[in-house]
């Protein structure tokens, strides 16, 4: 039985870090029903640098009211299947992704995630083979939330 890999086990939603675009304690919800990752962001432009394709975007954080630009490498323009059931066709990038300890290259589609509560999703191609998801519970990997919201670390 020492085969079996420990790993670290997420709640169903977690602050997460996407430290190459400057973006910090994301509040995501963790989808194991959703395949990709997806974030909130408005593509703005798409261009070449040193021979790689590139896409500038923005993410708008509601509170407090922020937009943040950011730039990062365009892996793909794929249909994805989104909870409803039809297809949009999104940009899709990959970037360092960290949750809690654990720091990984995550491909991440860039969708209009303003009706949703959270401006990132967790799909399970980034949780396959790094965590474990116990949907009980928020924050196992943010202790600084666990605090805030009075659960006991």
């Amino acid at each position: 039985m020492s085969d079996i890999k420990v790993l670290p086990v997420v709640g169903w939603r977690e602050l997460v870090h996407l430290p190459e675009l400057g973006l910090r304690g994301i509040p995501a919800k963790i989808d194991t029903g959703a395949r990709t990752s997806s974030l909130h962001g408005v593509v703005l432009d798409e261009f070449e640098r040193d021979g790689e394709k590139y896409v500038r975007f923005a993410v708008d954080f509601e509170k407090p009211h922020v937009r943040q630009i950011c730039e990062a490498v365009h892996v793909d323009i794929r249909g994805i299947t989104s909870s409803n059931g039809e297809t949009q066709y999104r940009y899709v990038i990959k970037t360092p992704l960290k949750i809690g300890d654990v720091k990984f290259r995550a491909e991440i589609s860039l969708a209009d995630r303003s009706d949703m509560k959270f401006p990132m999703l967790i799909g399970r191609s980034s949780l396959r083979r790094r965590f474990v998801v116990d949907s009980g519970y928020s924050w196992l990997q943010t202790p600084e939330m666990k605090v805030k919201k009075g659960h006991k670390p």
